[in-house]
């Protein structure tokens, strides 16, 4: 049984703003490919961070995924997100 989720990426793309609307195509692409339904994307755009984090990063790129999805995939899903090295963090929350 699908259920709705809303997840949220941290893009790193220091000094390649042009480039995140591939990574954005990326993602799509990797949520469908795990039997996601999109259902509206957000981009929130480059948002400054209260502190650096590890690699000395001042600031991301946001973006807001809705979809809906079988709760099985949402592992599957986040471990193959999380080699990618241009996102900094992801998270996901049932809605």
């Amino acid at each position: 049984m699908k259920r709705k989720y809303e997840s949220i990426y941290v893009l790193k793309l220091q000094g390649q703003e042009d480039s995140a609307e591939d990574l954005v195509g990326e993602i799509s692409k990797e949520l469908e490919g795990e039997g996601a339904t999109l259902e509206q994307i957000d981009r929130l755009g480059k948002r400054e961070f209260a502190y650096e984090n590890h690699d000395k990063q001042k600031h991301g790129f946001f973006v807001q995924f809705q979809f809906e999805s079988d709760p099985e995939k949402i592992n599957s899903l986040r471990s193959k997100l999380a080699l990618h090295k241009e996102i900094m963090l992801q998270h996901y929350r049932r809605k």
